[in-house]
């Protein structure tokens, strides 16, 4: 039985004290190969822990079972379990939003920013161009890719006609005003919020797992609130939470990069747009997943995060040259503007009167970036060893959110400016998956930047699932970086079943459903793991 993780020292004898230090919060040294199995089962190598493991997989199999042969009637259910959670529990998730981005935000300012994560002689693991490839590409790509032209021209479009799903309730009749307020909208889902809940996550991570020696899964945050009992049933519902949190997560990102890709191949080759080509899809991307996944984070993940990052900038250039340019240009700062002018009513979470808007869009984008923050903040976390806590918070906080309002800027900017300037009405009126190909169709060389795109988001899928698969295999493995790569492609195997189960068992809206009640009780983890990050960067020495 391999009783050392995370290539930690062995633990000490029973009665004999832990070794104290500078950093020194925890009493003892953790030993969580305690519950992990060791062995060689059909062939394969195996170290996992037993407990998380096994009640993960057997409930997620049981999902994935129950909703393919009844889908009739699981469909039904996510759309009542949908509708109840953000109409009655909408307050809960921006409130807790609010808490993440106020505690990143100042806890730049502190003393505490200058903890270096891995110990004041650590140094990065990667270059920053590396780092931010990495930490963009798993953070939001193919949301980015699927909504990038469609939120914005339809917050214009109910904010100009003032309906009911009108964010604020809405600038009728001024569509100067609609634009603003559209655009600001949009930002706000894409900004510092996002990015808030990744930080938080990521930096507790991050500071218990290479600063304090504990394992880097989810349950170690919370050793300075539950103490030795983190290795008990408390902390393996943490981890359980953290598993189906993640993989309900990537679920909906995959379920709607294949819904896109699928409504890009039916544009540019007039090939069927059915459920049947979307589970090829998912089937195929995630076969090609798998060599990632094994290929590990420097060689796989590393290289098509990269290249991910090159074709998407090389496409947001095209479209800012070729587009409006001088509108892209000038509207980046007059977009930013708005997103800080509209932010605090935006954030309210309280009293408000487009309950649409924030049940239909807020409340489902703060769940899917909560279930999302165990995969994207453990990921970040292996990624940003030897950085201080200010350089941490700065990149994952602000340098992604400007990235995000110049996207939405340049691509929702060019649909908005079609449709106002030049009148036309097609990406207004296409399908969501649809609006981006359309927008494309307008400007030069549409079948080579269509192809880009439907690229993009294949290979955003590619990134999310094999960096998602790194992630859950760390967790349900008892925190180790280094368990055998079979365990990692059983995970990235599950990923592409359950995007395929929510997909043929109700759509959008079973992927909404699902990732709203895994990010439900991820909320009240998080918001925990805030009280966890302050009292382990305090006992931590600065440089």
């Amino acid at each position: 039985m391999d009783r050392n993780t995370n290539n930690q020292p062995e633990p000490p004898q029973e009665g004999v004290p832990a070794p104290e230090g500078p950093s020194n919060l925890i009493d003892t040294d953790y030993v969580i190969g305690q519950d992990n199995i060791t062995t060689k089962k059909f062939g394969f190598d195996v170290d996992l822990h037993g407990k998380v493991f096994t009640i993960s997989s057997l409930l997620i199999l049981f999902f994935v079972i129950i909703t393919l042969a009844l889908p009739d009637q699981m469909g039904p259910i996510f759309n009542g379990t949908r509708q109840w959670l953000t109409s009655n529990l909408s307050w809960l998730f921006l409130l807790a939003a609010n808490i993440f981005v106020i505690l990143a935000v100042v806890l730049i300012f502190t003393p505490l920013s200058k903890v270096r994560i891995g110990g004041m002689h650590a140094r990065p693991d990667f270059s920053y161009a590396g780092w931010f490839a990495m930490l963009f590409a798993a953070g939001m790509g193919i949301g980015l890719m699927f909504y990038g032209v469609s939120e914005p021209i339809t917050h214009f479009g109910t904010s100009l006609s003032g309906d009911s799903w009108a964010p604020l309730g809405g600038a009728q009749g001024n569509e100067q005003g609609a634009i603003s307020l559209g655009m600001a909208a949009t930002i706000f889902h894409w900004g510092l919020h996002p990015w808030g809940i990744y930080a938080v996550v990521a930096l507790a991570l991050a500071l218990f797992s290479y600063n304090k020696g504990l394992p880097l899964t989810m349950r170690s945050i919370f050793y300075p609130i539950l103490g030795e009992r983190v290795w008990g049933w408390p902390g393996h519902i943490i981890d359980i939470l953290a598993v189906f949190a993640t993989l309900f997560g990537l679920a909906t990102s995959l379920g709607l990069g294949a819904t896109q890709a699928s409504a890009g191949l039916h544009y540019l080759f007039d090939t069927p747009n059915n459920n049947v080509v979307m589970v090829i899809l998912i089937m195929g991307i995630t076969l090609v997943a798998l060599g990632s996944v094994v290929a590990g984070v420097d060689k796989g993940v590393q290289r098509l995060s990269q290249l991910n990052m090159a074709l998407a900038f090389l496409l947001l250039a095209f479209v800012i040259f070729v587009g409006p340019t001088l509108m892209i240009a000038t509207g980046f700062f007059e977009n930013l503007f708005s997103y800080l002018k509209y932010l605090p009513a935006l954030s309210n979470p309280f009293g408000r009167d487009d309950v649409n808007f924030v049940h239909g869009w807020t409340a489902f984008y703060w769940a899917w970036w909560i279930s999302w923050s165990p995969f994207v903040g453990m990921f970040i976390a292996r990624v940003s060893r030897g950085r201080t806590v200010r350089e941490f918070l700065i990149a994952v906080l602000l340098v992604p959110s400007l990235v995000s309002v110049l996207w939405m800027t340049a691509f929702g900017g060019t649909a908005i400016s079609q449709l106002v300037n030049d009148g036309f009405q097609g990406v207004k009126d296409a399908a969501l998956e649809l609006q981006l190909f359309t927008m494309l169709g307008q400007l030069p060389l549409t079948a080579i930047t269509s192809f880009v795109g439907i690229v993009l988001v294949m290979v955003f899928f590619i990134t999310s699932s094999d960096s998602g698969s790194l992630v859950i295999d760390s967790i349900t493995a008892g925190g180790k970086v280094d368990a055998p790569k079979s365990q990692r492609v059983f995970w990235a195997l599950i990923e592409g079943a359950i995007a395929i189960a929510l997909l043929l068992g109700g759509g959008l809206t079973a992927l909404q459903a699902a990732v709203i009640s895994t990010g439900l009780p991820f909320t009240l983890v998080l918001l925990a793991a805030c009280y966890a990050i302050i009292q382990g960067l305090r006992s931590e020495p600065k440089i």
